[in-house]
């Protein structure tokens, strides 16, 4: 006979699930199952008192998306490496030899975008959670995803992210079209503002200003900041008016990114200012028998220092004036030092004497200066030759200023500095520098990072202090390096001060490069279009 079942309110049901039925028994004593029974019997009441609900609008249909599907290989290769995401999402321990496809996901993404290949639809929803989770890949992904992915990703709020850095999707107006570019940059999301600046500047960069100007004093400092780094893309001297007036902005980041920016254009009123202020600070030194430097930092830091960028208040640890000197010397026009040195070159003046202990921070000035500035001719000399040691070089000692330095020079250039400072030096100091060469690592740069891993393993190094330099070979080198590897990967007996089972690992590591590169080589041919 059918058990009766009283219906008891919502709230006591919870509190027995709670407590359990042994020590709150449910009404009618039917233990678990009765609570089951009135707990189902509550949702069949309040489903059915439910009214339909008001039909929501349909989104509109997705954008065409005209450039070619990817080839058949090249789909199934995507879907493994999305899927491989998920499932070594948080796997810990020992990578063994098989490859990280996690790792080579931006470089697919790169290739396919580079041959102009269009996401599969059905891909789309794992491919914005892959960016979504990893921000190293949102830019290639997003291009990839194209604007079915970022129609896609308004309808969810997990994919927001997409759309921050967009213009959502929606078509912008023509830089033609004034009544439709003010109506969005009055009315428009933010990122499709930026956008729109954007656009307008790449087409007429006095409208894109007096576009910027209009609204200018009512945007949020954020808003105001972010609309200022914008100008970095195509900076000049049409921008130095704006930028003039930012200095006297009422937020303190608008401030110190005018001046800097201004100070990366050489022509400027303030790159004057500060060069006439630098100049005071370092001279020759006429007092001695050899050519040197002399130093006289800043006694003060006053009101038209600050406006124009200079930030009165140091770090912990560090003195006003040598805090106050980096900063004149770093937004000083590096043209400006070859005529206070009589005409030396770029070189000769990082090599002279610095008096009085000042050397290291007017070098690292000098060096931040060239990195704002992108000169090469500055990047060389503060570089020095590779063979000298990092703490005698004629710059910085610094590994990440050296990469930034680095960064300045063409590329071939740069790959080559970087082979001839592990020849000379081995690869314990070049993990960042090989970060800023270019990939594939040219013959020269690939050969040296091998040799050195090879010499290392030989030397019964500790294995696991080259984990990253390892990393980095598997995305970075030539993928035709593979055959010639081949003999790294056997697994010779290991000398009597080697680390315990350190051999096992270098020839598990080699093995592990060795199938990446292949699987990176099947990648590419799986991308590139037959002839």
């Amino acid at each position: 006979m059918p058990r009766t079942i009283t219906p008891a309110p919502w709230e006591e049901l919870v509190t027995t699930a709670l407590l359990g039925t042994d020590r709150r028994p449910t009404a009618g004593d039917g233990g678990a199952a009765g609570l089951l029974d009135a707990a189902a019997l509550h949702t069949v009441r309040r489903r059915a008192g439910l009214r339909p609900a008001a039909p929501a609008a349909r989104p509109e249909p997705a954008p065409v998306d005209r450039r070619p599907p990817l080839p058949p290989a090249a789909r199934r290769r995507l879907a493994q490496l999305l899927a491989d995401r998920s499932a070594s999402a948080g796997s810990v321990g020992r990578r063994g030899t098989a490859p990280d496809l996690t790792e080579l996901i931006p470089q697919w993404l790169a290739t396919a975008n580079q041959q102009g290949f269009r996401a599969p639809a059905a891909l789309l929803p794992a491919l914005l959670d892959a960016a979504r989770a990893r921000t190293d890949l949102r830019p290639q992904a997003l291009t990839f995803a194209g604007p079915r992915g970022l129609w896609l990703a308004g309808l969810n709020p997990e994919w927001k992210f997409a759309l921050r850095g967009s213009s959502g999707g929606s078509s912008l107006p023509g830089p033609t079209e004034p009544e439709a570019v003010t109506r969005l940059w009055e009315e428009g999301l933010f990122a499709e503002r930026v956008a729109l600046l954007g656009a307008v500047r790449a087409h007429d960069p006095v409208a894109a200003l007096a576009l910027l100007a209009t609204t200018w004093t009512t945007e949020r400092a954020e808003d105001r900041l972010m609309f200022l780094d914008s100008l970095r893309t195509g900076l000049s001297s049409v921008d130095e008016p704006f930028l003039e007036q930012a200095l006297s902005d009422r937020s303190r980041n608008v401030r110190s990114t005018a001046a800097e920016l201004l100070s990366a254009l050489p022509e400027s009123a303030l790159a004057g200012r500060m060069a006439s202020r630098a100049l005071s600070c370092v001279s020759p030194d006429l007092t001695g028998d050899e050519a040197s430097v002399a130093v006289e930092a800043p006694h003060e830091c006053d009101a038209a220092m600050e406006r124009d960028g200079v930030v009165a208040a140091p770090p912990s640890g560090r003195g006003e004036r040598s805090w106050w000197l980096g900063q004149l010397v770093e937004a000083t026009p590096l043209a400006t030092w070859p005529a206070r040195f009589g005409g030396r070159s770029a070189r000769e003046i990082v090599g002279l004497p610095v008096a009085d202990g000042w050397a290291e921070e007017l070098h690292a000035a000098w060096c931040r200066a060239t990195v704002r500035q992108r000169d090469p001719e500055w990047a060389r000399a503060l570089l020095g030759a590779p063979s000298l040691p990092p703490s005698n070089g004629p710059g910085t000692a610094s590994l990440a200023e050296r990469s930034k330095l680095l960064g300045i020079l063409p590329s071939a250039e740069r790959a080559g500095w970087v082979a001839d400072f592990i020849a000379a030096h081995g690869l314990s100091e070049a993990f960042q520098l090989l970060g800023v060469c270019p990939t594939p690592w040219a013959g020269p740069l690939g050969r040296a990072v091998v040799d050195a891993l090879d010499i290392a393993r030989d030397a019964g190094s500790y294995p696991w202090s080259f984990s990253g330099v390892m990393g980095l070979a598997e995305r970075c080198l030539n993928p035709a390096e593979a055959d010639r590897l081949e003999v790294l990967t056997t697994t010779p007996d290991e000398p009597e001060d080697a680390s315990p089972g350190a051999n096992g690992y270098w020839s598990e590591a080699f093995q592990r490069l060795v199938s990446t590169l292949r699987l990176r080589a099947a990648m590419d041919s799986e991308l590139t279009p037959a002839v």
